[in-house]
């Protein structure tokens, strides 16, 4: 048996009160960040209303670059140039630099003009303010990934490491909080009208808490080492990326690791909220509550999995956590819709809607279908409505008794309403502990696939490319397989007529990404990392 690399961490001293500093200052950075980030998402709906007309198609253009932009091409751009200067003039100041743009960026949204005010400005701001954040967040993860690990003691790179991977549910879970705080404090109107902003605005207070508290921070001693050393790598892209080894482990990075996580993790988060928004016809405010009681009873659980992952092994405990997902995700999801609307579940069963329709194109991306059969399609999939197909020269509804000749939605919602299909899930009705039980299950099965990811990246990189070198398919994967899911998602739900059909992407990245890491992943607990 070939003997293990000796981690040569255990010539540094441990030095509790610093490792505290290092890890609360690092993952309270990150929840921050990660607040920024989602905050759009969750209030996407109302900015599109603000800044979106559908009516003018300039501005529908501009919110599909809002809407893709900075989770596709400019989470990997910020990647390779904030990973180019952690490699080559820290770890500290690069994040440093990325919290700053993150943080400027989001409390700048808080301030724009809407298209009412403004007309086409307001929404080129905001799409600029947004691709500065993808731009920001793309080196924000590598850097404080990295500064946590390296000051690790050998046999708790997982657990340190661990609470910078809780700082994404963390700060998706600061986000809901505060977005419904502010919800609760005033009327709708008032928050539609300029109550959205205050979440926004906010982030000046956590960007200033932040700042503060990473200007305490040391260089990593590891950085510091190679300095001293001089053996800094000069150009980290060119040398990252013309290693044939260090290639292979990007590519398995990407497909083994940041792909399976983050499709996870977004069907978790995003995936449940239009799920349970849309299909089983929960109120968006009641929905944002299960989800944060969901994640705040898993949140432990990414940093029991870190700690767990020092004793067994990274690769053990992420193989195990991509089987789990994949068995798992569509009975969660049956749980979660027994739990919310019963009655849907009922009149599916009773009397099965039938779309009679021609050959089609639904777009994903359009925010308004122009043909009938678009239309049709896109309404029972926003409904939540399960249907089969069948060939025909028009557009008609069959359900129960009832048959409707072209798309009227009015018409339509009559005819499924008179067979028992819900508008709304009845709250007399509901099982509340069904729902927030799947969305545990959901948040539970991220945090194991999740919570020792940290580590293995760090680990799997060599010293002098290692920021370059995982933050590149780190966000490759969750800005291109996570990015996507929802459009996807859609589009398979709009080809099957089943409103749970989607999770077969999930399922299908999951396999891909259990296939690569049996393979090709390396257990990396016991490198050494100054290497």
């Amino acid at each position: 048996m070939a003997a293990e690399p000796a981690d040569t961490s255990a010539d540094q001293p441990i030095d509790i009160q610093r490792d505290r500093l290092v890890i609360v200052a690092s993952s309270l950075g990150t929840v921050f960040e990660w607040y920024d980030f989602f905050l759009y998402g969750i209030l996407a709906a109302l900015i599109g209303k603000l800044f979106f007309p559908i009516d003018n198609p300039t501005a529908a253009t501009l919110a599909s670059l809002a809407a893709f932009g900075a989770g596709f091409g400019v989470r990997p751009i910020g990647a390779m140039v904030f990973g180019h200067y952690g490699d080559r003039i820290g770890r500290k100041y690069t994040f440093l630099i990325t919290i700053s743009l993150m943080g400027g960026a989001t409390a700048a949204i808080g301030l724009l003009p809407t298209y009412a005010t403004a007309g086409l400005w307001a929404p080129a701001l905001l799409v600029f303010l947004r691709l500065l954040q993808g731009f920001a967040l793309g080196g924000e993860y590598g850097g404080a990934a990295i500064y946590v690990g390296e000051h690790a003691p050998p046999g708790r790179r997982g657990e340190y490491t661990s609470w910078i991977q809780i700082s994404v549910p963390g700060g998706f879970l600061l986000c809901l909080v505060v977005v419904l705080a502010t919800r609760f404090s005033m009327s709708p109107e008032a928050f539609d009208a300029w109550g959205w902003r205050i979440p926004f605005l906010l982030s000046l207070a956590m960007l200033a808490i932040s700042i503060y508290i990473r200007m305490q921070l040391s260089e990593s001693p590891v950085f510091k080492a190679m300095k001293a050393a001089g053996t800094t790598a000069k150009n980290p892209i060119v040398e990252a990326f013309s290693d044939r080894e260090n290639v292979g482990k990007v590519l398995v990075a990407l497909f083994g690791v940041a792909a399976g996580l983050t499709v996870v993790y977004y069907t978790s988060q995003f995936g449940t909220l239009y799920f349970l928004t849309g299909t089983a016809g929960v109120g968006e405010t009641e929905t944002l509550i299960y989800l944060a009681a969901g994640a705040f009873l898993a949140a432990p659980l990414y940093v029991l999995f870190g700690m767990l992952s020092d004793r067994m092994g990274r690769k053990k405990l992420l193989l195990i956590g991509y089987a789990l997902s994949a068995l798992l995700v569509f009975p969660l999801f049956h749980l979660m819709a027994a739990g919310a609307n019963p009655a849907l579940a009922r009149a599916t069963a009773a009397n099965p809607v039938v779309l009679e329709l021609p050959e089609c194109d639904f777009s994903v991306f359009a925010r308004k279908q122009t043909t009938e059969c678009a239309q049709a399609l896109g309404y029972l999939t926003k409904r939540g409505i399960a249907y089969s197909k069948a060939p025909a020269e028009t557009v008609a509804l069959k359900v129960g008794d009832q048959r409707v000749e072209g798309f009227d939605q009015q018409a339509f919602s009559a005819a499924l309403k008179a067979a028992g299909y819900p508008e709304k899930a009845n709250p007399e009705e509901k099982q509340r502990w069904k729902i927030i039980l799947g969305v545990f299950g959901l948040v539970a099965l991220s945090a194991m696939t999740y919570g020792m990811v940290a580590a293995i990246l760090v680990e799997l990189f060599p010293a002098r490319v290692r920021y370059t070198s995982m933050s590149v398919p780190y966000h490759i994967g969750t800005g291109y397989f996570g990015g996507f899911l929802p459009f996807i998602q859609q589009l398979i739900v709009v080809n099957t007529g089943d409103p749970f059909s989607g999770l077969w992407y999930t399922v299908g990245v999951v396999v891909m990404a259990f296939v690569v890491s049996l393979i090709w992943l390396p257990e990396t607990r016991h490198e050494d990392i100054h290497a």
